[in-house]
């Protein structure tokens, strides 16, 4: 693969550990991304299951090398609240506020109707429009992926700041994509599975924004 030619507004399937090793210092302006959580989650509620999610063993801190080396402008990170206290210090932390209790134990914690969302800053950062700290949009019925992220969420975060190339390492159905394309941004994404990156590719072949 040769950068930017083989990455720019392309879906490349594999592990992204080695795919970043390929993309150059500061070239990319903002990463805004959903990786594995570390809770080796597989819902029992859906009729139809789907396989546990990649290598969701453990959250993947090694990211963090990688993503500061990567972004110019902005790193965004979705989280438990649980990871918080491993993952490097934020500057700030997005409260996403779902319509819906989220998974965990359902017999002795109090349900969670929010997922954190990480903000680390680099040098070059800057703001379009300062947002809040606390989002408030529906979750996704979880109907192309296990831990689908709305389209409309990413949207929010994405045109909050300056950059025209946004980065997903872990792009799932390609949620992220199909936000920058409504934006007109620039993106790469890259997924290990490649059943999420034909989902992922057909949704931006159809434009589907949900």
């Amino acid at each position: 693969m040769t950068y930017p030619d083989d990455f720019i507004n392309k879906i490349i399937c594999g592990d992204c550990l080695e795919v970043m090793k390929e993309i150059p210092d500061k070239s990319v302006d903002l990463i805004l991304t959903d990786p594995p959580y570390g809770i080796n989650f597989q819902s029992n509620y859906r009729k139809t299951k789907y396989d546990k999610i990649e290598n969701d063993d453990n959250f993947p801190l090694w990211i963090f090398e990688e993503f500061n080396r990567i972004a110019k402008r902005a790193v965004y990170v979705f989280c438990r609240w649980d990871n918080l206290g491993e993952l490097p210090k934020p500057k700030s932390v997005i409260a996403w506020v779902k319509n819906n209790w989220s998974m965990g134990d359902l017999l002795h914690e109090h349900g969670r109707q929010w997922e954190a969302i990480c903000f680390y800053p680099q040098e070059e950062h800057e703001f379009i429009k300062r947002i809040p700290d606390v989002i408030r949009v529906n979750r996704t019925g979880n109907n192309l992926h296990p831990t689908e992220k709305p389209v409309d969420l990413m949207i929010q975060i994405i045109q909050a700041n300056k950059g025209d190339l946004i980065l997903d390492p872990f792009l799932g159905s390609g949620t992220t994509a199909v936000a920058c394309k409504h934006l007109k941004r620039n993106f790469i994404g890259i997924e290990i599975s490649p059943e999420y990156c034909k989902i992922a590719n057909e949704r931006l072949r159809q434009g589907i924004l949900l």
